[in-house]
């Protein structure tokens, strides 16, 4: 095999492609490595970081080593990152987990890992030299060879978060995430995007739709976690306590962030980059025709669910407030030959 890539090497952008896994997930961890290795790193060695809240074991260390020449970093989690906090009613939550009903109600973990990736995650000290990271998670499949940086593409385009899949919440999870935002939100209205793209994320009373980017996929501008906006907002959140009295997830915070934190412009449709995540497909509408890909674009729904949808309307909208507001189903077209994006 050949010598690992230094993380800081001659690539334009300090990325890397990142997941926070554990040794059980081995197999379908390797599979993800397989697929992305094939369909867009083997030709770009970005590095990659694994973290995981127990030791990595070597089998689990070789078996992902195996499979590329990029660089790999395994690291551990610290206390503070995966933790209950101190300030959480421990007699509340444990009613919470007893009563629950929707899925992984009853876990501590799945709590945890909620909470790390929307706060903890991007200050890892393996990430520390990164500006964008790529985030991937075990037995996620890619359809689509991906001949450009998606890295570069964002930072020559001024793109700060990315997504492929766009869904509904399961609203008992998020109960009190909307009415504690827009406290956050009236206390610190400079915070909130002049373009921001508030509107995709409520229904016509103006309540949370429930719309939110899937977090298992995602790319993203680190200047944006770290900013001091997003942290406030990260910080207001884990106070109120919703991780766990409810169970708030990573993706719903991400995306509401994005929403309202960011300009309408710095936030990327990946549309032409096929996906899988277990029990739902991403696939290119002219993935039939792409010599590059291999997916049925007629097993894909969510290219034409309400969320994707509303998404392209009300960024057109916020964009463009003077044009007629109606249904826009181009959005940003990425026109890979040129890498520019087309409004």
């Amino acid at each position: 095999m050949a010598e690992e890539t230094p993380i800081n090497s001659t690539r334009p952008v300090r990325a890397a492609i990142v997941a926070l896994v554990r040794n059980s997930d081995l197999f379908g961890l390797r599979l993800a490595i397989r697929q992305i290795e094939d369909r867009f790193n083997r030709k770009f060695q970005y590095p990659y970081i694994f973290v995981n809240d127990e030791p990595f074991t070597e089998e689990f260390k070789q078996g992902v080593r195996d499979l590329t020449r990029a660089r790999v970093d395994f690291g551990l989690l610290d206390e503070e990152s995966w933790t209950v906090p101190k300030w959480i009613d421990k007699a509340r939550y444990a009613e919470v987990k007893r009563t629950a009903k929707y899925p992984h109600g009853e876990k501590d973990s799945y709590r945890k890992m909620c909470r790390f990736q929307s706060g903890f995650l991007h200050k890892h000290p393996l990430l520390a030299d990164l500006e964008y990271y790529w985030r991937i998670e075990p037995d996620v499949e890619y359809f689509c060879d991906i001949d450009y940086d998606p890295f570069l593409f964002m930072r020559q385009n001024g793109i700060k978060y990315g997504w492929n899949i766009a869904m509904t919440e399961f609203m008992d999870t998020v109960a009190t995430l909307w009415n504690t935002t827009m406290a956050f939100a009236q206390e610190n209205p400079q915070m909130i995007a002049k373009r921001s793209m508030r509107n995709w994320l409520v229904d016509a009373n103006g309540a949370y739709n429930g719309c939110h980017f899937w977090s298992n996929f995602e790319i993203v501008d680190l200047s944006f976690y770290r900013s001091a906006e997003y942290q406030m907002y990260f910080d207001y959140l884990d106070r109120a306590g919703g991780f766990f009295y409810e169970r708030w997830g990573d993706a719903p915070v991400h995306s509401i962030a994005a929403a309202l934190l960011l300009d309408a412009s710095q936030v990327h449709y990946f549309s032409d980059i096929g996906y899988f995540h277990p029990s739902v497909l991403s696939c290119p509408a002219d993935a039939r025709t792409r010599s590059s890909c291999v997916c049925d674009s007629d097993s894909s729904f969510v290219q034409n669910g309400l969320c994707t949808v509303r998404f392209k309307e009300e960024r057109h909208h916020a964009l463009f407030p003077d044009a007629k507001h109606e249904a826009v189903h181009s959005g940003l077209v990425f026109t890979a030959q040129a890498h520019v994006i087309v409004e």
